[in-house]
């Protein structure tokens, strides 16, 4: 990835071949990033993996970034909002507020919706970011873009082994925060 680094600092001081080469040398890394997060919403999305890559890539037009773990910190942070903004959107009152039709016959216990626990999770993570932002930037890099601890340790510019600690520290942070949610808020994992 030094190629990537390389064009990144190009691209930052301005170099306009730097920026046009940059989208096609990561691209395809994106697009297996959205890949791995898209296997982990509901089916039946709308949105699609290449879609996902297009519209972070739009969100990221015309920033700078200083090194590859801006860049993919930045790329993190616009995929997790795009996700956000879709269960948002699919929550909405006017898109039938997350009901889904079903067959009277074949009804059971309900389980809270995927995107209800998305905007939790998204609550809480931000609640975290306040106290712990390399931490809460670690768990975007794992959770909304499917990175290995290794891969987002270097990301981080961090060691693995800090990656795996500030991993644990954040999962009993979170799983902490998400057990003291009101009473009848959705909690993650609880039924999905």
């Amino acid at each position: 990835m030094a190629d990537l680094t390389r064009i990144l600092e190009a691209a930052r001081a301005g170099d306009a071949e730097a920026a046009s080469a940059l989208f096609p040398l990561i691209y395809e890394e994106l697009r297996q990033i959205a890949r791995a997060k898209m296997r982990q919403e509901k089916p039946g999305q709308t949105l699609q993996a290449t879609a996902l890559v297009h519209e972070a890539w739009l969100r990221l037009g015309g920033q700078r970034f200083d090194n590859r773990a801006h860049f993919f910190g930045a790329a993190a942070e616009a995929m997790r909002r795009i996700l956000i903004d879709n269960a948002r959107r699919r929550a909405a009152a006017r898109h039938g507020g997350g009901a889904e039709r079903v067959d009277l016959e074949a009804i059971e216990v309900a389980a809270p919706a995927r995107d209800v626990e998305l905007l939790a999770i998204h609550e809480t993570l931000d609640a975290f970011a306040a106290h712990e932002p390399r931490k809460a930037e670690l768990v975007k890099l794992r959770y909304f873009v499917g990175c290995t601890i290794d891969e987002a340790a270097e990301v981080l510019g961090i060691s693995a082994p800090t990656a795996k600690r500030d991993w644990a520290y954040a999962r009993a942070w979170l799983f902490r925060a998400m057990n003291e949610l009101p009473e009848g808020a959705p909690r993650p994992g609880a039924g999905a």
